[in-house]
């Protein structure tokens, strides 16, 4: 045999020679000095490969082979049981880090996805776009291989992610159809059984199915793939069942009826206030903010928040609170379970009592008072206003906490009312280079003024940017024949153009 040339050892394996350690170091994320790994898992009555790394696919290895098949291919191939418990366990780690840091909505997308409801907080991961690559650079540092999808139902974002073309998919609003129809009919989640009788009737894409009357594709694939057709167009809806924290104070009462009026809504709101009051003094925290979750016999929801400036546990004030949001819950049919949650705390400890049992006046807490107004006209409507150290009259103002103090106020003269925009006057006449005006015209009428004191000299913040370097203000009190008092200004010294175009204008209203 040597003498024609050939050899009698076994031959090695055509495709391994042409991987080199290199690149398989490389394709394999990390499995340096490893052997190309599978995972098995049994499949009915025999055990197929469920997963394979890079390097195992770059061999031919790829999911649903069988294992004999696979392990006569590749003999020195690292075969491991699959551990389908274990990949949950961390699939439910990261809902739960989801909830906690993203979204309060998110649950495990069986076998190995996550949803994640980025409704009404996407703007608060600077948007959609930056979300989702914020959220792939995450998962490679964790060591995890993502693929991400957005898209208006979670159906459609459920087959996006694993058959898109890119790791990362976003669909706008309504083209949710476009998106899916090049998609094969195995990313619509169908069983067996739907994906065999899909392929005898010689359907291959998504956009096969959507012209065909639901009637007959019904008696064909069966009504539950027209339920998964349907959730992922949004024609039904998909509710996303999210993962609850165990660390989220949380009380729930199940009703016997379903109930309909105020006053049986007000009495189950203050059940589950002393039920959660109960829960936050165990552990020794305050409510900053509640949210009431109704759900109603036909499967929605009826959602109301509430905020408080401080933690607190007190069921009168919260239950106040709460009242004022009962107009906004639709019964419709009923609501047959409610769920409070308070998602924000912080640690609220015993309230000191030894001034009050010694007979000092104390200060009153506004807190209570805020919550409730804020409650009826919105939180951003209720503040304090503050000192700012700054010579800018429109920037020496800012709104600060209403429970909280403002610190001293200088003893700069000025208007109780000033504009947050100067307005401008027009038909000005007064003796340059300061005095003050001795008429002007503002908003359509004339005024002549009889008093003037001034002018009070600003000049522009140079910090903050170059246009402020030479920019000067001139400001004068002035009262016209009516008894009116005004603050106006004149922008520039007089002297130099550098400092203004000597335009005036009406910065506030002393009385």
């Amino acid at each position: 045999m040597r003498e024609l040339e050939r050899r009698s050892e076994a031959a090695s394996h055509p495709f391994r020679g042409a991987t080199s350690t290199r690149s398989l170091t490389a394709s394999s994320a990390g499995q340096v000095g490893h052997a190309p790994l599978a995972l098995i898992g049994k499949v009915g009555r025999h055990e197929e490969v469920v997963a394979a790394c890079t390097g195992a696919q770059a061999l031919g290895i790829h999911p649903g082979m069988a294992a004999t098949h696979a392990r006569a291919l590749v003999s020195d191939l690292d075969f491991r049981p699959a551990e389908p418990e274990v990949d949950g366990a961390l699939l439910d780690r990261l809902a739960l880090l989801a909830v906690r840091r993203w979204s309060p909505i998110a649950a495990v997308s069986p076998p190995d996805g996550l949803w994640i409801d980025l409704s009404g907080c996407a703007h608060l991961h600077g948007g959609e776009e930056r979300f989702c690559r914020r959220l792939l650079a995450f998962c490679r540092r964790a060591g995890f291989t993502a693929r991400v999808a957005v898209a208006d139902t979670a159906g459609a974002a459920h087959a996006l992610a694993r058959f898109g073309k890119e790791d990362l998919v976003r669909v706008e609003a309504r083209a949710t159809a476009d998106a899916l129809a090049p998609l094969p009919i195995a990313a619509l989640r169908l069983a067996p059984t739907a994906l065999a009788a899909a392929r005898k009737f010689g359907f291959d894409r998504i956009a096969d199915l959507l012209p065909v009357a639901r009637g007959p594709l019904a008696r064909r694939l069966g009504l539950p793939a027209i339920t998964r057709l349907d959730q992922a167009l949004g024609a039904i809806a998909e509710p996303i069942t999210p993962r609850d924290d165990p660390e989220v104070p949380i009380a729930e009462r199940r009703l016997l009826e379903p109930i309909g009026t105020a006053e049986a809504i007000e009495q189950v709101m203050a059940d589950l206030l002393g039920d959660l009051a109960q829960v936050l003094q165990a552990k020794g925290l305050g409510a900053r903010s509640l949210r009431l979750t109704g759900l109603r016999v036909d499967g929605s929801e009826q959602v109301v928040t509430v905020g408080t400036s401080r933690p607190t546990r007190e069921v009168p004030h919260l239950l106040r609170l709460l009242k004022l949001r009962i107009e906004r819950i639709d019964p419709g049919m009923g609501i047959e379970q409610f769920r409070l949650v308070a998602p924000h705390t912080e640690p609220l400890d015993a309230v000191d009592l030894g001034a009050v049992l010694a007979g000092e006046t104390l200060v009153r807490d506004p807190s209570r008072l805020v919550d409730v107004i804020a409650g009826r006209i919105g939180v951003r409507s209720v503040f304090r206003l503050a000192p700012v150290e700054s010579h800018v009259p429109e920037r020496a103002v800012a709104h600060s906490d209403p429970n909280q103090m403002p610190g001293d106020w200088p003893s700069w003269q000025r208007p109780i009312r000033l504009f947050a925009r100067p307005e401008p006057l027009s038909r000005v006449m007064a003796l340059m280079p300061d005095q003050p005006p001795r008429r002007f015209e503002w908003r359509g009428r004339t005024y002549k003024v009889v008093a003037g004191d001034g002018p009070e000299r600003v000049h522009g913040e140079w910090w903050r940017r170059e246009a402020e370097v030479w920019a000067v203000r001139d400001y004068y009190r002035v009262e016209d024949d009516q008894g009116g008092r005004y603050w106006v200004f004149r922008r520039g010294d007089g002297f130099e153009d550098d400092t203004g175009d000597l335009s005036w204008w009406m910065h506030g209203v002393f009385g």
